[in-house]
This record gives C-alpha cells, structure tokens and sequence, in this order.
C-alpha cells in the first residue's frame, strides 16, 4: 500500500480528524442550506431537487473539511 493511502486510511480511524470535521464542515454546510434552499423550505416549494441539495451542501463541506483535517493530521 503506498504513503497517501496509508496516510488517508490512517486518517479515517482517527477521531480527532472527525471531530474537526464535524465541527467545522456541518455548520458550514447548514448555512449554505439556509442561504441556498431556505426560500424554497420557508415558501413550501419543496422538491427532490431541494431535498438533494439540502443534503448535499453539508456532504460536501464536510468532505471538504475531512480533506484538510487529514492533511493537517499527514503534515504534523
């Protein structure tokens, strides 16, 4: 296995690097909700689309947020 999948495993089982995740990436990913979709859920006009929205802008964030906790965790 080499060094980046051995680092990104490494980074998985950590909780430190999850926590940092959480922390940041979920309440991130809730205010782009807000500002993104938050006419759409006041208004009623909810969809699939903004279901699939509404839970892919957390997704995302966090996976950002995983990305730089673990590539915080690599470099130290």
């Amino acid at each position: 296995m080499n060094r980046t999948v051995s680092s990104f495993c490494d980074a998985l089982r950590d909780s430190v690097v999850w926590s940092r995740t959480l922390r940041i990436g979920l309440p991130v990913g809730l205010i782009q909700v807000c500002i993104n979709q938050g006419d759409a859920w006041l208004a009623g006009a909810v969809t699939a689309g903004v279901v699939a929205k509404s839970l892919l802008s957390p997704a995302v964030s966090c996976a950002i947020a995983f990305s730089a906790a673990a590539s915080t965790r690599r470099s130290s």
